[in-house]
């Protein structure tokens, strides 16, 4: 992947503000930045989808979905994206039940990804996996829980765990998920050179809440 300018780079972020004490004003500011610069989209808390839709009705807006710890029920986690739906979100990141992971219970995970994709339509799905829970062999297994799940993208982390994206996991996945899924890192990606390496290693999307800063001077 050969990236031109930094604006190009841009398009492959998901400019994300998911802290628990995001203001009304953090969240339009952001949205103003994503706008501005022309991000992928902007990943805010599912109470915001409609307050960013208000103001920026145009702006491609991602949720997260049983975030961030992905132990509550799929029903619960439906009604999440039903509601995001009707505020008027257009990408939606889940977390798996990683527990269930942890037990190999992974029908249990596939038949959850394929209800999520189901109820998002031709909306997108991207799905984390939290990778600094997970074995090499759980990894792997996943991947072929998103594949036939038919996700959109599987995403390294939230964020919020132990530890964030490695670029070594980036070559696992290519390694086992299926035709057409795509991958996007997230979580301790804040140079514009962690940017570019983890877009080269072959991630379409990056989730970062410094990236404008790194890469719009």
């Amino acid at each position: 992947m050969v990236f031109t300018d930094n604006r190009e780079i841009l398009k492959h972020i998901d400019h994300t503000l998911l802290a628990a004490y995001a203001a009304s004003a953090d969240i339009l500011r952001i949205c103003g930045e994503a706008e501005k610069y022309g991000t992928a989209s902007v990943c805010i808390p599912p109470a915001y989808v409609s307050l960013a839709k208000e103001h920026f009705p145009e702006l491609n807006v991602c949720t997260v979905i049983g975030f961030p710890l992905g132990y509550s029920s799929t029903n619960a986690k439906l009604a999440e994206v039903r509601d995001a739906i009707e505020s008027g979100c257009n990408e939606f990141d889940m977390v798996i039940n990683i527990s269930w992971a942890k037990n190999g219970e992974f029908g249990r995970i596939t038949d959850e990804i394929t209800a999520l994709k189901k109820a998002v339509g031709d909306k997108t799905l991207k799905v984390i996996v939290e990778t600094c829970y997970l074995t090499e062999g759980e990894k792997i297994a996943l991947c072929k829980c998103v594949t036939d799940g038919s996700a959109d993208y599987i995403k390294t982390s939230t964020g919020f765990g132990t530890a964030g994206a490695a670029l070594s996991d980036i070559e696992l996945f290519k390694k086992h998920l299926g035709a057409g899924v795509k991958i996007k890192a997230s979580g301790s990606i804040k140079s514009g050179e962690d940017i570019v390496a983890f877009l080269k290693a072959g991630c379409d999307r990056i989730g970062a809440s410094s990236a404008i800063t790194a890469l719009s001077g």
